[in-house]
This record gives structure tokens, C-alpha cells and sequence, in this order.
């Protein structure tokens, strides 16, 4: 067996490897676009309703920033796909692949604080205001457990050393 079986578990060139990368990532990105670009959808229209006149000013700058934030997951999320478009055919896909899961892991982080900023300002905004500190609190610890901790404690404990 040569190291780079060794190293992958598959018989693939570098290239099959990237093509088999691109396409695990592509899928990923499929399921977290959708995710944030109904997010941030949903967030361009709450400025349009007349309920966004009688925020107070702390909810209207958390809903800029949540909007800020929308709008840089939605960049960071669809970035992979304008790389693969602009690079393809160029002989660059494993340097390609690389960057985009870089993206893709960009726009994960963005995602999770935007879905924490539209968490604190509807959970604010329907209590009118009581504290909501712990409630976040716990959502944002499930997602840090769903996206962050599974998936470490499975790469550490199912990797072969």
C-alpha cells in the first residue's frame, strides 16, 4: 500500500480525489445555502413592516447586524459556487476545493451567528424585551453540539492514527 492510499483509505489520483471532494461539498453547500437564503430572505422583509417602526433602537441595531451578517453567510455560501465557475477547466480543482471548504466553513460560522442575532431579536421582540440571555444560550450550544462537536468527536474518534 503507498502512502497515499494509506493517507486517503481509496485508490484515487489526486484529481479523482478533488472531483470526489468538490462533489461531497457542493451537496453540503446545497443544504446550508437553502438554510441561509430563506433566512435572509425572511430578514429583508421585516424592515418593510410596520412593526419595525416601534422597534426599540437596541432591536433595530440587532436587526442590522443580523442583516449584516444574513448577507455575508449568503456571500460566503454561494462563493464555492462562483469559484468552481471561474476556475473550472483551469487544472486547479484540489487548490479549488480547498478554498471553497474554507468558504464553506466561513459561511457555517456566519450562519450560526446570524441564526443567534434572529434568535436574540424575535425572542426580544416577542417577550417584549424580558430576558432571553439563557434561551439563546441553550439554542446556540445545540448548534455548537450539532455542527461543531459531533462531527469533532467523530473525526477524533473514528480517525485512524
Amino acid at each position: 500500500m503507498t502512502d497515499q492510499e494509506r493517507r486517503t483509505g481509496r485508490d484515487e489520483t489526486e484529481e479523482e480525489r478533488a472531483d470526489r471532494m468538490w462533489s461531497d461539498l457542493i451537496q453540503e453547500v446545497r443544504v446550508a445555502q437553502t438554510g441561509v437564503q430563506i433566512l435572509f430572505g425572511f430578514l429583508l422583509t421585516v424592515v418593510f413592516q410596520q412593526k419595525y417602526a416601534e422597534l426599540s433602537g437596541t432591536d433595530k441595531t440587532i436587526y442590522i447586524v443580523t442583516v449584516i451578517l444574513g448577507a455575508s453567510a449568503t456571500g460566503a455560501l454561494i462563493g464555492p459556487v462562483s469559484l468552481h465557475r471561474l476556475v473550472s477547466g483551469r487544472r486547479v480543482k484540489p487548490q479549488a476545493v480547498r478554498m471553497a471548504s474554507r468558504l464553506t466553513s466561513v459561511g457555517l460560522f456566519l450562519l450560526l451567528a446570524t441564526m443567534t442575532a434572529s434568535l436574540v431579536l424575535i425572542l426580544r421582540v416577542a417577550t417584549g424585551g424580558s430576558p432571553v440571555t439563557w434561551a439563546v444560550a441553550a439554542v446556540v450550544v445545540w448548534y455548537l453540539v450539532c455542527w461543531y462537536g459531533l462531527p469533532l468527536w467523530s473525526r477524533h474518534r473514528h480517525s485512524t492514527r
